[in-house]
């Protein structure tokens, strides 16, 4: 299969444009913090770029135009809850922008995803307001869903006694499993455009689902179903819009798929085992970190 070449602003605005469907939903169920979220960091991250641009001694324009803050802002602004302070984005972004991509040398030389260290600052640096997230539907903060399980679970109760909590829906947790849909059409979308490759998600979403599935099965009063941790939190936006970041993830055909199986295996593990109840930018700063050995050792021969 080949893919045309695509310019960098036409691919992020087609990657902007995948994401309406989830940021409608998502407006739909915890209310229009999103967008207020993605204003304000878009804002901040047009005028860090602009300012680490002329510090460097680069023409504005067309990296300013290329679409790639924007980007980030608005990937960042869906991992944040909708009602964090407003400063909260602002300052995520900004670190995003100047220490993950324009230090290492700006835009196709970042080992880092951007939004995900720009996220992992802000939840190690402020856990309490990156922790509430709205109940859907309501005003009302408190744990998501998977924190909801990891939290219960560590107090001794099962699974099924959780799972009947009103955060539950039916297969997951309530709207969040809307919302999952929304971002896999997205993310289906992005494929039928040929502006991502389907290795990636497919291996992460693989992953998962086999370490969930196997676990599950072997004890389901402790584990929590594949359904479960498909379509709660950020797993189908990590599979489709974060871990096929190309400055950031493997390149070579083999190496991609070793890259999202990585993810997939580190996002169940850490989410189970772990300290963080979504462990999407954790799993996906430890596989930058690996992605050029990982293309190394999986060169094609000439």
């Amino acid at each position: 299969m080949k893919y045309a070449p695509q310019s960098v602003r036409r691919i992020m605005l087609q990657v902007l444009v995948a994401l309406i469907p989830a940021a409608a939903v998502h407006i739909w169920l915890f209310g229009p913090g999103l967008l207020t979220n993605a204003a304000i960091a878009t804002t901040a991250a047009l005028a860090a770029e602009a300012l680490m641009l002329r510090l460097r001694g680069r023409p504005l324009l067309p990296e300013l135009a290329d679409g790639s803050a924007p980007v980030t802002a608005v990937l960042l602004a869906f991992a944040l809850p909708p009602l964090v302070p407003l400063w909260l984005p602002a300052f995520g972004v900004v670190f995003a922008i100047v220490f993950a991509k324009h230090l290492f040398g700006g835009l196709g030389y970042n080992p880092f995803n951007p939004a995900m260290v720009g996220y992992v600052v802000l939840l190690v640096s402020f856990p309490v307001e990156m922790t509430q997230w709205p109940v859907p539907w309501d005003t009302v903060s408190g744990a998501t869903p998977l924190d909801h399980l990891r939290t219960g679970i560590a107090a001794g109760a099962t699974v099924p006694e959780l799972a009947i909590a009103p955060r539950f829906g039916n297969i997951a947790g309530a709207g969040w499993e809307w919302l999952s849909l929304a971002v896999l059409a997205g993310g289906l979308w992005l494929l039928h455009l040929r502006v991502i490759r389907i290795p990636i998600p497919l291996a992460v979403l693989g992953s998962v689902t086999v370490l969930a599935t196997v676990f599950w099965l072997l004890d389901p009063m402790r584990f929590a179903s594949p359904a479960v941790h498909l379509f709660s939190g950020a797993t189908m936006l990590c599979a489709f819009f974060i871990a096929t970041d190309p400055v950031t993830a493997a390149t070579t055909p083999r190496g991609r798929i070793l890259y999202g199986l990585g993810i997939g295996a580190l996002l169940w593990t850490l989410r189970t085992f772990g300290g963080y109840p979504d462990a999407v930018a954790f799993a996906v700063l430890l596989m930058n970190m690996a992605a050029p050995t990982i293309d190394h050792f999986t060169r094609p021969s000439r």
